[in-house]
């Protein structure tokens, strides 16, 4: 995790040169290639002392902007969240830790979500909770069937 060094000189330039050292075009390419790996791993990857998951979390939002990704970016921050929240998949019981565990993913997610998508996920957290997904369900990328049901491409 970043230890303050994070936001010294061009963090956007060195989180880029980290990119492409890497081999890859694009930070998009770079998490694509690890799906469900939370924000902060990706920032760890590319930099553990001076790359910061809210930078990931800022560019991968620009870079889906300009590529009209928006809600595949959406969807990709929700498995990145439950992720690092509910490793072992949704809970099959619902006690106070489990809802807890829930309630930061889900609330995790709404804080990153973009304005523009913000009442479609104010809809998809309110099905997750109503129609719980079946236990263990542990989505692996932004295109699990479930999170395509509750938040499909189209234009917002």
């Amino acid at each position: 995790m970043s230890s303050g060094h994070a936001w010294r000189g061009n963090w956007k330039v060195r989180l880029y040169e980290r990119v492409r050292e890497l081999g890859y075009e694009s930070l998009t390419a770079f998490a694509n290639a690890r799906p469900a790996v939370p924000l902060v791993a990706l920032a760890d990857e590319l930099g553990e002392d001076d790359i910061a998951g809210v930078q990931v979390l800022s560019e991968l939002r620009a870079e889906a902007e300009r590529s009209h990704q928006v809600t595949r970016f959406v969807r990709d921050v929700l498995v990145r969240e439950l992720s690092e929240c509910l490793p072992e998949g949704w809970p099959d019981v619902m006690d106070d830790a489990n809802r807890f565990k829930v309630a930061m993913a889900l609330g995790s997610w709404a804080a990153f979500t973009p304005e523009t998508h913000e009442e479609r996920v104010r809809r998809a957290r309110e099905s997750l909770r109503s129609t719980p997904p079946p236990p263990g369900w542990r989505p692996l990328g932004p295109d699990d069937e479930l999170l395509r049901t509750l938040l499909p491409d189209k234009t917002v």
